[in-house]
């Protein structure tokens, strides 16, 4: 695992996912590729018309008819070249030195499984119903992305803002202790400040485990500050965002927990909509 491996679409999320990918290179020292998707279901492909009533005898119109075919799929593929070349121009404006650029020729979830083992991290965005129409295929297959890869992944929305400080969801379980130490060991967000925030109806042992996760993420934030709320997950991660104005959110994924419950449960496509900064999942 030694890159970060941002998913652009064309759409007009596409800049954040660039700056995101960018800001976490730099910040893991690693290497950034660029994927773009060209999937063969969004273009037609070149048919057999001939068995069509009418059309076996008209070579010409089958030849025509091919040869559009050919020609979007050709389009189609060069639109894919500059979406990816464009994303290539910005990151080394930002100062990325070598900023490698992939076509994938399947859909999404494919495409990334396939280079799974060389990805430290994936950035991808997250769609609403505002975005333009733009190839939003990124945007459609987020919950697929998220659930079948093994490997930590951020979710970009609205425009890039360097993060200056976390909120990390916590609740004690033994993936979010893992995902905790994920985040201590990891250079990604060293130095900043973190928020631990917990949900659950003892405040007496919810605080327990919070001194504990604090001890563990000390070394590596700049400073912790630990929270308990009471009300259920969601409202409470969305209003303490809101208040504190928290740049990411990060969540370790599919712990035995109510987490996990909130995770692999309807509201999944709910945390994603609702979360008013970037999302990072760790697995």
């Amino acid at each position: 695992m030694s890159e970060v491996l941002a998913c652009i679409d064309g759409s007009t999320a596409t800049p954040a996912v660039c700056d995101y990918a960018v800001w976490a290179s730099q910040r893991l020292q690693t290497s950034l590729t660029f994927l773009h998707v060209v999937d063969q279901t969004q273009y037609p492909q070149r048919s057999d018309l001939s068995g069509i009533i009418g059309l076996g005898t008209r070579e010409h119109l089958l030849e025509e008819l091919a040869s559009a075919d050919q020609q979007h799929s050709k389009q189609v593929l060069e639109q894919s070249n500059q979406i990816l070349e464009a994303a290539q121009t910005r990151a080394v404006q930002a100062g990325i030195s070598a900023p490698l650029i992939r076509q994938g020729h399947c859909n999404l979830v494919k495409s990334l499984g396939a280079l799974e083992d060389s990805i430290r991290l994936l950035v991808l965005a997250r769609h609403s119903a505002t975005n333009d129409n733009v190839a939003e295929h990124v945007g459609s297959q987020l919950l697929n992305v998220v659930r079948t890869l093994q490997r930590p992944t951020l979710i970009t929305c609205g425009d890039f803002i360097a993060p200056q400080n976390y909120l990390f969801a916590y609740d004690g379980s033994f993936t979010a202790r893992k995902a905790l130490q994920m985040v201590a060991s990891n250079p990604l967000l060293a130095g900043l400040p973190c928020h631990l925030l917990m949900v659950g109806s003892d405040e007496a042992a919810c605080k327990v485990l919070l001194n504990e996760a604090a001890e563990m993420i000390k070394p590596s934030a700049s400073e912790v500050t630990i929270i308990w709320r009471e009300a259920d997950i969601e409202p409470s991660i969305r209003a303490y965002q809101l208040q504190q104005k928290i740049d990411l959110l990060v969540m370790g994924a599919y712990g035995h927990s109510r987490i996990h419950q909130f995770l692999l449960g309807s509201t999944t496509s709910q945390l994603i909509a609702s979360s008013t900064s970037p999302l990072l999942i760790l697995r």
